[in-house]
């Protein structure tokens, strides 16, 4: 079974930066369609971006312009990069292979 391990979290101000890693183990990771998704305190999760095995993005329209998903399959990593950081963007960060199979989450909060 897939293992999938979040890391690159942390308090960053509006306007600010953070690249978000997803490690996988345990699958074959240049095979699989990999999304991130996020909660925040009190909503549901919702989606944020996936990326397809061969390479096609996709994200939602909140983040369109301002976070970009990559893989890098030698590593079997997935990144997002988050740039212009808003407050509303504050929530856990979610990795998963689609479907099914998701990672512990890493915090993410956008704050002065």
């Amino acid at each position: 079974q897939v293992q999938l391990v979040e890391s690159g979290g942390g308090l960053v101000q509006p306007g600010g930066s953070l690249r978000l890693s997803c490690a996988a183990s345990g699958n074959i990771f240049s095979n699989s369609v990999m999304a991130w998704h996020r909660q925040a305190p009190g909503k549901q999760r919702e989606f944020v971006a996936v990326i397809t095995n061969g390479g096609a993005t996709n994200y939602a329209d909140s983040v369109k312009g301002r976070f970009t998903i990559s893989r890098d399959n030698a590593k079997n990593t997935l990144y997002l990069q988050m740039n212009s950081l808003k407050p509303e963007d504050t929530a856990v960060y979610y990795c998963n292979k689609v479907p099914g199979t998701w990672g512990q989450g890493t915090q993410v909060t956008v704050s002065s």
